[in-house]
């Protein structure tokens, strides 16, 4: 760490079940946005997309715990009515086993489709198989911060895993998701920063786990600063 990081912001993408007549269903078809083509809700950047069978979202940086907060409440809160609409509701869960016949289709199929990276191994993440009926939610943190650079955004990854990774693991009661994805030191490099991929989505339950992701990410943040020559 050679640097201090200045000017943080923080978005995320957090991915989502639908759930109808106490089973998860396919969002393939009911949401609109792709990853490339993502549907904007918002002039501030809020969107929303299908992601395999996921719902997926969006929220624009956010400069304190209170815009956090808020900015994905907006889209929840969206998402509520538009899965109302076909009588389905949000399921806030990090892995769910989904009847087959949801998963006939190329989107069903498809995991993944950029790699990430293992900060540790200096190497890409294998992908997961489509094989499996299991699906899993990610809760992915986006930082950004000026003049961006890999040495410190790796540092980034490394006091994220010891602050936001270790606690989750109590947190976090589900662990099928890190059968597939999630390992320890999951990341990928932005052009604004750099995006965490460790968590679920378990941190979407509540007001109060929102905020324990903005801090503790600030706090891992600030144990880099600690250390900037």
């Amino acid at each position: 760490m050679v640097k201090l990081i200045n000017n943080v912001t923080l978005g995320a993408d957090p991915e989502i079940f639908l759930i109808k007549d106490n089973e998860i269903i396919s969002a393939e078809g009911l949401i609109g946005g792709t990853k490339d083509t993502p549907k904007f809700i918002s002039d501030k950047g809020h969107a929303i997309q299908e992601d395999n069978v996921m719902v997926e979202f969006n929220i624009p940086p956010s400069a304190s715990e209170e815009e956090f907060v808020d900015n994905l409440n907006y889209v929840l809160q969206h998402l509520e009515v538009v899965a109302s609409l076909y009588g389905a509701k949000l399921e806030i869960a990090a892995s769910a086993e989904l009847n087959p016949k949801y998963l006939k289709t190329p989107q069903a199929m498809l995991f993944g489709c950029d790699p990430d990276f293992n900060v540790y191994t200096k190497t890409t993440n294998p992908s997961p198989s489509g094989s499996s009926s299991l699906r899993t939610c990610g809760g992915h943190i986006h930082i950004g911060y000026d003049s961006p650079d890999f040495i410190v955004s790796e540092d980034i990854v490394h006091a994220m895993d010891t602050v936001l990774g270790l606690e989750s693991i109590n947190l976090d009661k589900d662990d099928r998701r890190r059968e597939m994805y999630g390992k320890a030191g999951c990341f990928r490099v932005k052009d604004y920063g750099v995006e965490y991929r460790t968590l679920s989505n378990f941190w979407l339950q509540s007001d109060e786990l929102k905020k324990w992701a903005y801090n503790k990410t600030l706090e891992a943040i600030e144990m880099d600063n600690s250390q900037a020559i």
